[in-house]
């Protein structure tokens, strides 16, 4: 859930950048190294990445449900209209089997929220009131097991409602925005008040066995606080999982032509044993499948009409940025119509018969990439043919153009297999480009040699 229809988490973001207001994404760049623009570094296998992020799922319990009545004490005559007393308690496992069948036939990756206290309800390393203990173990080891190869895992805070005392576990006394997940609470904190925080959330999961390497904001959760949030994403994520690379999902720009591809941030020590760096990753729609109250969905056409010539998603990979679609998985449920589900199925169906060159990619998949994109130092050597690089992250699909024409390509001493267009490109590859040569190989940490023979 993203508040409320006047003010919701996205809406935030939409709405102040009409506004004229400050840049949002103001954090901390960090370092970046001197490069050589001779050598282009070029999206994962020269395609487009695509991905789906999915808010407000959890195990079991249907989240809305239980969370609106928290938001209306909270928040007085902002959800009175609600009718959430006839919505069902759960959303259940044979619809995660049924989205997790979909996913895997199509190739759809991207991430999937688990939220660990649900709103406040029960926590999933201990119980949840109403529902047996073998339920929810048998929950929980469907999401391990079906959900988790091509998703990756985010804790949504804590609860999606009320703040946890971290010392006690039991939820705040105080109502109010300023105790609510979605809204207030994390003006003036530390990043150490709100990495404790986070670090709260993500324990629970380790306790279930569901690893997270990022997090996803409730709301407007760190809307007023976005330096202290990259940094405590990055202290959460690597104190509780041992995260390389922490990312974290917060924003999105679901029209114009404002830049979405992901912010690399805070980075530091790229010459050491130990770079730093925090992703954050942008979505680019708005939450079209239903909402997260279930509210009639703008439908297929605003990601991509069926024609395949306009909507979001084509403005997004036309222009070559990765296309990371929004929703709410109360709204693909909707309350067992699976509105939500059908539109998802429509556009991922209009997206693979419009376009060849996209490459589904879990958010994790999407970070790394970037990470070692701009942090990577190259350095071209005209004439000995070489590219020298050194790579702070190791990457697997790290795709270059090189500025010579090739009878061959060697990476790392070993050569590459010849292709014959860059839609054939994968690890271990390499491909002509007129006068310059596309080349995909494994980036390991530290130096790299590519050489281009003939």
């Amino acid at each position: 859930m993203k508040g409320s229809r006047s003010f919701s988490r996205r809406h935030f973001l939409e709405t102040a950048a009409l506004a004229g207001a400050a840049p949002l994404f103001g954090q901390e760049r960090g370092d970046r190294p001197a490069s050589d623009d001779a050598i282009t570094v070029l999206n994962p296998r020269a395609r487009v990445p695509v991905s789906i992020i999915i808010d407000d799922s959890t195990c079991l319990v249907n989240l809305n449900k239980f969370a609106i009545p928290q938001f209306a004490r909270a928040r007085p005559g902002s959800y009175e209209h609600y009718p959430w007393r006839n919505w069902p308690d759960e959303i259940p496992d044979d619809f995660v089997r049924k989205f997790a069948d979909w996913a895997g036939e199509n190739g759809v990756k991207g991430k999937y929220s688990v939220v660990p206290f649900p709103a406040c309800v029960g926590r999933l390393d201990r119980e949840i009131p109403g529902w047996t203990q073998a339920e929810l173990q048998a929950s929980i080891t469907l999401v391990r097991d079906r959900i988790l190869p091509q998703w990756d895992i985010h804790p949504e805070m804590v609860t999606h409602t009320r703040i946890i005392d971290t010392k006690t576990g039991h939820p705040r006394p105080e109502f109010g925005p300023e105790f609510m997940e979605n809204w207030k609470w994390c003006g003036g904190r530390s990043v150490d008040e709100i990495a404790d925080y986070m670090a709260y959330g993500l324990t629970i999961l380790k306790n279930i066995g569901l690893p997270c390497e990022g997090v996803t904001t409730p709301g407007g959760f760190g809307s007023d606080a976005r330096p202290q949030l990259a940094r405590a994403t990055f202290e959460a994520c690597r104190s509780v999982f041992g995260a390389e690379i922490p990312h974290y999902f917060r924003d999105l720009h679901s029209s114009g032509e404002e830049s979405v591809v992901p912010l690399v941030q805070n980075a530091s020590g790229l010459e050491g044993d130990d770079p730093r760096c925090v992703v954050h990753i942008i979505g680019c729609t708005g939450d079209w499948t239903g909402g997260w109250d279930c509210t009639p969905p703008r439908g297929a056409d605003a990601f991509i009409t069926e024609d395949g010539q306009r909507g979001r998603l084509v403005e997004v990979i036309d222009r070559g940025e990765p296309a990371v679609m929004v929703c709410h998985w109360t709204g693909i449920y909707s309350n067992g119509l699976e509105i939500g589900l059908d539109v998802f199925r429509e556009v991922v169906k209009r997206l693979h018969a419009r376009y060849d060159h996209l490459h589904w990619m879990k958010l994790t998949e999407i970070s790394r990439y970037w990470a070692a994109r701009e942090l990577t130092t190259r350095r071209w050597d005209a004439q000995a043919r070489v590219a020298e690089l050194r790579a702070p992250f190791a990457c697997g699909e790290f795709t270059l153009r090189l500025p010579a024409a090739a009878a061959g390509v060697q990476a790392n001493g070993k050569p590459l297999e010849k292709t014959g267009t860059r839609l054939q490109l994968r690890p271990g590859t390499w491909a002509p480009d007129g006068e310059a040569t596309l080349a995909c190989f494994a980036l390991e940490k530290g130096s790299n040699r590519l050489e281009i023979e003939g």
